[in-house]
């Protein structure tokens, strides 16, 4: 009943805004109307047997399936409380050797395959060529003060060469 008072007083006092604020109310009444009308007599009763019925819905939910809910709420949490800057950086530290050993894996097998030598050895010096220069134009947009850069990543062309190279 406060909400509705104090409701009412702002928009008395609207001033040159009160035409855009009827606008809105007439269009939220417009959605809104058809939906309450239909449910406003719903009786409590019939709201706790709906509310039981997805509480024995949830018993038949595979516990995996709940796992991974209560992990995708984990991570929205962290997300809101760390940010998502200091979230990815979590991420990218915990997974990263998992990542590194799945793609030495990965080279290993495609290098066993028949021509794939060969045709590492004529595209690895573009790819390498072309990485560097992006990681040059990042570097120098940063110096020039352009804040795009600031989320743009550069490559790890030496970690990359050194964990292919080691393996």
């Amino acid at each position: 009943m406060r909400c509705a008072i104090l409701y009412s007083y702002a928009k008395e006092r609207a001033g040159p805004l009160k035409p855009g604020v009827n606008t809105v109310e007439e269009a939220v009444k417009t959605v809104v109307a058809p939906v309450y009308d239909r449910f406003h007599l719903v009786p409590v009763q019939l709201l706790k047997y709906a509310d039981r019925k997805v509480g024995e819905l949830d018993r038949h939910v595979p516990s995996n399936m709940k796992k991974v809910s209560s992990q995708a709420r984990s991570v929205v949490s962290d997300v809101r409380r760390d940010g998502v800057s200091t979230f990815a950086k979590t991420v990218y530290s915990k997974y990263e050797p998992t990542a590194e050993q799945c793609a030495v894996s990965a080279w290993r097998k495609l290098n066993q395959l028949p021509l794939f030598p060969q045709l590492a050895n004529a595209v690895l010096p573009k790819a390498a060529y072309c990485t560097e220069k992006y990681n040059e134009v990042i570097v120098s947009s940063a110096e020039k003060g352009y804040r795009v850069s600031a989320y743009l990543p550069l490559v790890p062309t030496e970690k990359i060469a050194k964990v292919f190279n080691g393996n």
